[in-house]
This record gives structure tokens, sequence and C-alpha cells, in this order.
């Protein structure tokens, strides 16, 4: 069965291509020097910043600027922390100010305990900033409903949750994550938090998944230099994986020697 971007190279978004399919977050770090060196290690190209947290006091907002462009990635600013329409548009227009770009991960929070967006407000905002001419990525649930919506208000990319943001658990919902899968074979679809090993980023790249997006598994691991290489090697086995068109699953056993030239003794 032919599948989409049959290609271990060409990811695109939104008619920029790379080679990576590793998209890293750039918070809670232990220090800018081992951000830096993740990074890098991680053979990343695409990171993405928060403009809230990057202007609190936690940071100079202009060293932590000029670490970015040291790293010579492509910047995915986001609207971390937004919980209104309002909110998460006047952060995207201050976003594409300060960063230049066009792009913005779009995150319309709903509920303080488990981050999970609120699906109304996303597509409400998507639908603003598609027409003030962003290119919108937005954090999303895995539902196909709201999926079609995004797409309608003219999203070229989707990025699912796993789990909820930070909570490691892997992939809640592996059946919801094919069915979205199967509906939008030709739209890049992005994992988008609850990531928390290795292994969880190779499953979903195994489920066709175009990328994979994770701060936390790497940021807070204990070493998170060798995880971010980790990563970066799960990921490209899940895709290759993919495209060797793994077996299915099976209820029963299959013998793998052939009885062909058996001997059969009566």
């Amino acid at each position: 069965m032919p599948r989409p971007y049959d290609s271990l190279v060409n990811l695109m978004f939104y008619g920029v291509e790379f080679e990576s399919r590793l998209l890293l977050g750039t918070a809670r770090y232990p220090s800018p020097a081992i951000l830096l060196e993740a990074v890098k290690a991680s053979g990343c190209q695409m990171v993405t910043v928060s403009l809230r947290r990057e202007s609190t006091s936690e940071r100079s907002g202009q060293a932590f600027w000029s670490l970015i462009r040291e790293l010579g990635v492509r910047v995915l600013p986001n609207t971390a922390g937004c919980f209104s329409v309002k909110e998460a548009v006047t952060t995207a227009h201050m976003a594409r100010e300060v960063f230049n770009t066009p792009w913005i991960k779009l995150e319309v929070i709903g509920d303080h305990d488990s981050l999970q967006p609120d699906v109304f407000g996303l597509v409400e905002a998507a639908r603003i900033l598609n027409d003030e001419g962003f290119q919108v990525f937005p954090y999303t649930t895995e539902d196909l409903i709201v999926a079609g919506k995004l797409l309608d208000a003219g999203c070229k990319v989707l990025m699912p949750w796993g789990a909820p943001i930070g909570s490691g658990r892997g992939l809640n919902n592996v059946y919801g994550l094919k069915a979205l899968r199967a509906n939008f074979p030709d739209v890049p679809l992005v994992i988008d938090a609850g990531i928390g090993l290795p292994s969880h980023a190779a499953q979903a790249m195994e489920l066709g998944y175009d990328a994979i997006l994770l701060n936390t598994a790497v940021a807070q691991a204990a070493e998170p230099v060798k995880m971010a290489k980790a990563f970066a090697q799960a990921i490209d086995a899940g895709r290759r994986a993919y495209l060797a068109g793994p077996i299915p699953a099976r209820d029963m056993a299959e013998p793998s020697t052939p009885v062909i030239g058996k001997a059969f003794l009566a």
C-alpha cells in the first residue's frame, strides 16, 4: 500500500524541507550550554521557543536569542501558556515581530491540569491567524473532526498530542492516532507532547507519523545530550521500519521455518 512521504529526508513544512524529523523545545534545560549541546547531538533543524517563557526574568532575552541564532536552526515560536483566543492571537503577533517569521505553533489551552487544548478556541484562533498570513502549526488532540476543521481553517500541518504535556506517558490513544494518520494521509502529522522515551517516539514513527516534537524528555533527563541523540536514533529507526513495511500483528503463531522438505515419520 503506498504511503505518504516515502523518503527518509523529504519532510516538508509550508514548502521548507527538513532532513531531521526531530523537533526540540528549548525550555527547562539545566543550562544554555547543555541546550546547545543537546540540539547539536540530536541533529534537529528546528526548535520551538515560547515568547512568554523567554521574556521572563528566568533568562536574559537577548542572551537566549543569541544562543538560538548560534544553533543555526529554524525557530518555531509558540503561544505556550495562552488560555484564550485573544491571548494566543496577540502572542502570535508579538512572536512574528520578535522572531521575524510567519510560522507559529498555536496553543490554546483549555484545562490547567491536563493542559489539553481548547479545540474550539484553537480552530477560531487558527482561522484568524491563517487569514492574517501566518503559517500555523496547531497543537491539537487526535480528534478527526477537529483535525478537519483545522485544515479547513487553512492549516497545512497538524500536531496532535501523544499524551499530556510533560507526562512522559507516550501514546495514550494509539487507535485514535492510527485513524488520524489513515484519514489524512497527505498531511504532515507531528506528535507533540507526552513522549517520554525513545521507544515512544519510534512507535509513533512506525505508525507513519512524520516527525516528533518533544522537550521535557530531553531537557529533564539525567543526561540531556545523550538522551537527545537516543531520540534521534529512535526516530530514524522508526521511520525506516515504517517505510520497510512491518508485518501485521497476528493472533496465532505462524512458523518461520518452511515445512517443505521436512521429514515426516510414520
